[in-house]
């Protein structure tokens, strides 16, 4: 079961930073990668997601309960921007997945009987395999 979680843009914090690594000339005076910041606990998510978001083990989530994206891989802000989002919406998508729980189940009489025989006649062909000792002398 999917369900989309929306998340309204007015609680979603994004600031055009420089982006690291190299680039040439572009890279010192352009601000093109972006940073999403996303306050888990003041947000209009559901709490059960919301609790499941702060469990996750990732290390884009502060103590805090901050979500924090930098997004730096295209060279437009705009398509940054896009980036960070996306990111955003599959950790919400990852948090609200809640897996099924399994049933543990038993085998039945009939195939325990069965494995048993098997056993037993396994058995029976390996010591008829075996030496025969003469225990009259």
């Amino acid at each position: 079961m999917s369900v989309r979680h929306t998340v309204p843009l007015h609680e979603i914090t994004i600031t055009a930073v420089r982006a690291q690594g190299a680039g040439g000339q572009n890279v010192n005076k352009v601000s093109n990668a972006a940073h999403l910041h996303f306050d888990v606990q003041a947000s209009s998510l559901p709490d059960r997601i919301k609790e499941r978001l702060l469990t996750l083990a990732d290390r884009r989530i502060t103590p805090d309960g901050v979500i924090v994206i930098k997004a730096q891989q295209h060279r437009s802000l705009e398509q940054n921007r896009k980036e960070a989002l996306q990111r955003l919406q599959s950790l919400i998508q990852r948090a609200a997945f809640i897996p099924k729980i399994r049933k543990p189940t038993k085998p039945k009489k009939s195939a325990v009987a069965k494995r048993l025989e098997n056993k037993t006649q396994r058995s029976q062909l390996k010591v008829g395999r075996q030496k025969v000792i003469d225990r009259d002398h």
